[in-house]
């Protein structure tokens, strides 16, 4: 069997909010290098305490074994695909 190796990337944020962005940012875009990143297993956690870690994705099971692809505090319906705010 081959192994699998879990990469862990430490990166800083100010804040939490910030925190779960910069993860789902960075997630969304090494997902479109490559089909071995899981967005949905994404945490992000404090510092001085990354034992609690805080979900990013809401990672909820859809109809037709999807996952839904929104933020972990999304107030709209579950969806496959990431709503990304077009800004002018």
């Amino acid at each position: 069997m081959t192994e699998r190796w879990v990469i862990h990337l430490p990166v800083t944020a100010p804040d939490l909010l910030r925190a779960r962005i910069f993860a789902r940012t960075a997630a969304r875009v090494l997902a479109r290098l490559s089909a071995r990143v899981e967005p949905g297993g994404v945490t992000v956690s404090a510092e001085d305490q990354q034992g609690v870690r805080h979900w990013v994705f809401c990672d909820r099971p859809l109809p037709g074994g999807a996952r839904c692809a929104l933020a972990v505090d999304h107030t709209v319906p579950c969806s496959r695909r990431a709503l990304w705010l077009h800004r002018p």
